[in-house]
């Protein structure tokens, strides 16, 4: 065997050092911006020098007449161009099967290090391929054991996971994450497709689990599962804890669902890992900006905006300079950034969260409205919706309609949550009530990582 094997590639120890996890606190409490600017701008040069050679960045800065040198700190980025998923998957029509946007033919015969190979779910498309060299990779597992220890997880947990695995990317990130970085036991149950939702309530109460990660609405629907199974989340299935993407749950009603355990949210995507996350002082999302650079930008015009203001998440990683740098990558996800200091001491800013796509953005006369957020909307004010819920827009006539359809376990004032939605948005959407679990095909909650939340009628 030639070259570098995982883990002397990675260096663990290295990564432990620059990039802390159980003693994260310590490190960067009362830390200046200045100094954590410095430890910044260090990282992203290094970044900066590797991606010039890599063909997909050669190609994209050279057409925006940008030359080696021309970026000489962060304050230059906005010279560079954004790129988004579309740009990724053109590299890989051109040069398959992995596209041309990494940069293993750099290293000298025999030194490259092993590729690591993943895809997106393909929930907006074709999947994508996800490759990662294993210091990127191990310093993305360990930024995610930096967001559950803080959050509460311990050695001691047994953790129940069901992200899915087959070449989607979650359930490996996070069975690395736990395994290599926490310590905690781990039962990787996956999606329900993998292991059936009857089977994981019964694999919760006979392994004792005690925390809960995952997507939101999935975990909910497993609360579901366990009572009608007999089993009470709290007694029978000890969860006291739930780390995951909420997407349109409240932490209020997760933890309601399993017997009052804390719950905590957090953010990243499958290229860049983990982004940002709450923390014990639930006051936004704490972004990792020793790791990750994050800009907002205009959804419509790409300028920067204020914070406060609604933009686009474009991010550069600060440590992927072994195999695919990612520099102003626009996840088309959707925040907004918190104003006020750090309430944990940290010189990081906060956002507020995933607040829906801009690619699945909908413009209503006029009015831009994000389908992942209706149903945190609805939820957070009517207890009889399960928050289970699918948007559909068609044309009708000249204009555009929305429907949403959400799930009730009771009686639910249609018209008053029609009336909720024209407040809170400035546009008519038309409310479809139906029973719990008459979704779940258009969702396709069993079976997806993420469900569909929007069915587009237009075309």
């Amino acid at each position: 065997m030639t070259g570098p094997t995982y883990f002397d590639a990675a260096d663990p120890g290295r990564i432990r050092a620059e990039y802390p996890t159980d003693d994260f606190l310590g490190v960067y409490g009362g830390m200046s911006r200045d100094e954590l600017r410095a430890r910044q701008e260090r990282r992203f040069l290094s970044c900066v020098e590797f991606a010039w050679k890599v063909p997909f960045y050669r190609r994209l800065w050279g057409a925006a007449g940008a030359e080696p040198g021309d970026v000489r700190g962060l304050e230059d980025l906005p010279k560079l161009p954004t790129y988004d998923k579309s740009d990724l998957m053109a590299s890989v029509e051109a040069h398959p099967p992995i596209g041309d946007f990494h940069g293993l033919d750099a290293y000298d015969e025999g030194a490259a290090p092993p590729l690591i190979l993943q895809t997106t779910s393909g929930t907006t498309g074709k999947p994508q391929p996800l490759i990662y060299g294993p210091k990127g990779r191990e310093v993305q597992n360990a930024l995610l054991a930096r967001l559950y220890l803080l959050q509460g997880m311990t050695r001691g947990d047994t953790v129940h996971s069901v992200y899915g695995f087959g070449m989607v990317n979650g359930g490996h990130y996070v069975r690395e994450t736990i395994l290599h970085w926490v310590g905690a036991r781990l039962l990787t149950a996956g999606t329900g497709a993998e292991t059936r939702s009857a089977q994981q309530v019964r694999l919760m109460k006979d392994f004792g689990a005690t925390v809960l990660v995952g997507f939101g609405d999935y975990l909910k629907k497993l609360a579901e599962v366990a009572r009608e199974a007999g089993l009470e989340p709290g007694r029978d299935i000890p969860i006291r804890m739930i780390a995951g993407h909420m997407g349109a749950e409240s932490a209020e009603s997760m933890s309601a669902a399993w017997g009052g355990a804390e719950v905590f949210d957090w953010y990243g995507v499958g290229d860049t890992g983990a982004i940002a996350g709450q923390g014990p002082d639930r006051d936004g999302m704490h972004v990792l900006e020793d790791a990750q650079f994050l800009e907002l930008l205009d959804v419509d015009g790409g300028g920067a905006v204020a914070d406060g203001d609604l933009g686009d998440m474009v991010v550069t990683c600060l440590y992927k300079d072994d195999v695919f740098p990612i520099i102003r990558f626009n996840t088309h996800d959707v925040t907004r950034i918190l104003p006020g200091g750090n309430p944990l001491g940290l010189p990081f800013r906060r956002m507020s969260g995933f607040e829906g796509r801009s690619d699945n953005m909908v413009k209503l006369r006029g009015i831009n409205v994000y389908p992942q957020g209706i149903g945190a909307l609805l939820s957070a004010q009517f207890e009889a919706l399960n928050g289970e819920y699918v948007c559909r827009v068609e044309r009708a006539g000249e204009r555009e309609e929305m429907t949403v359809t959400v799930e009730a376990k009771g009686p639910a004032d249609r018209e008053a949550m029609e009336a909720a939605l024209r407040t809170r948005l400035g546009v008519g959407i038309a409310v479809e009530v139906v029973g719990p679990g008459e979704t779940a095909a258009l969702t396709q909650i069993e079976s997806r990582q993420k469900p569909i939340r929007l069915i587009d009628a237009r075309k």
